[in-house]
């Protein structure tokens, strides 16, 4: 054998077993990849324990202020019957506030799985920044709609302006807190109380730009927030009259010991407080089963009579029957649809230099 042949089969006796090491190598890869794709099937591409693991789930909860009573008791249901359906522990973090507060939070970097909220308009500013699908409206009952009140009027103790109605708010001397409509989702559901109670009973809207520019003239301070409204008038004493939600009255009522008085006005505004899933976020979370379940239990008559506990008219026919002898009947219903929809109110109401600015260009 001549040295040029042996040399090559030394090389090629090399090659061979260079090869048998990397087959060897890649089939050691594939079998630990396989096997930590078993173990960890449960993770998702972000990392984070997905409702199917074993492991605890968080759930980020954001809504506006007054649903905080009816969740103190809604939340812990969930957490039990979850844990006994799935042996699976949820650890919900919860966040209220005012509704466009919220809204500029979740924008800024709150990442709630689920929100409810006061106002569509505030959803729909979600999908705008990309937080949310468009069609949400279509992935809950009722049009997403999960908790419903009307507007109302709190006066002191006895009703000593005997104040009725939306008209008794233009009187001398009724001095009227309420929020600032740019700043507060509560306070535009006020704003559209008083311009449907004109429009909405035969009047045009020149006579209804007439009406509520009277009531805001006797309101010569807006705080940013519901919330605030309400502060002044209960703990500082300002005001003779308060606008909010019906259900604020109702809770506050019964934490007062019925310290005040209220009236509902029988033309009023149907206030519909939409939940959603935050898409963005619960893709990123691993969460959306939870999510999605969440928001179907909160449609339960269980639920809906938690909420009918704290005032919200409920959206369950079964639980409006239960409690209709103890609300006010609403003579003139109507919903900010009947208005042009929030697109519409925003750009004709509250969008810079539109009908609220020049309300308030003339109190100047």
């Amino acid at each position: 054998m001549t040295e040029q042949v042996r040399t090559y089969i030394v090389q090629a006796l090399q090659a061979i077993k260079q090869r048998w090491f990397i087959s060897l190598f890649l089939v050691g890869v594939i079998l630990s990849v396989a096997i930590a794709a078993c173990s960890s099937g449960n993770v998702d591409n972000a990392g984070k324990t997905s409702a199917a693991s074993g492991g605890d789930v968080n759930l980020t909860f954001v809504s506006f202020s007054v649903t905080n009573a009816a969740y103190d008791r809604i939340i812990p249901k969930f957490v039990e019957k979850w844990q006994k359906e799935h042996n699976q522990k949820i650890v919900f973090k919860q966040s209220y506030d005012g509704s466009g507060s919220q809204t500029l939070n979740v924008i800024d970097g709150l990442e709630a799985d689920v929100v409810h909220l006061s106002l569509a308009l505030d959803i729909n500013k979600l999908v705008q920044t990309g937080f949310i699908q468009p069609g949400w409206e279509k992935e809950a009952p009722n049009n997403a709609i999960v908790t419903q009140s009307v507007g109302a009027i709190a006066t002191r103790q006895g009703n000593p302006k005997n104040i009725k109605t939306w008209a008794d708010l233009t009187r001398d001397g009724v001095n009227v807190l309420t929020a600032n409509p740019k700043t507060s989702g509560g306070a535009r559901w006020n704003f559209l109380c008083l311009w449907g109670s004109v429009t909405k009973t035969g009047g045009n809207e020149n006579q209804a730009l007439d009406f509520t520019s009277k009531v805001y003239k006797n309101a010569p301070v807006l705080p940013k927030t519901a919330r605030n409204a309400t502060d002044l008038f209960f703990k500082e004493g300002q005001g003779d009259a308060l606008l909010n939600y019906e259900n604020e009255m109702i809770l506050s009522a019964t934490q007062s010991g019925g310290k005040f008085s209220y009236v509902v006005p029988d033309v009023n505004i149907s206030i519909d407080n939409p939940v959603a899933i935050v898409d963005k976020n619960v893709e990123k979370h691993g969460t959306r089963q939870v999510a999605e379940e969440f928001i179907k239990f909160l449609y339960t008559p269980e639920v809906q009579r938690e909420f009918a506990k704290i005032g919200f008219r409920s959206v369950d026919t079964t639980i409006v029957k239960e409690v209709e002898s103890n609300l006010p009947k609403i003579k003139t219903l109507f919903k900010a649809q009947d208005l042009g929809g929030w697109d519409e109110i925003q750009k004709k109401f509250f969008d810079e230099g539109a009908i609220f600015d020049k309300i308030q260009a003339q109190k100047s």
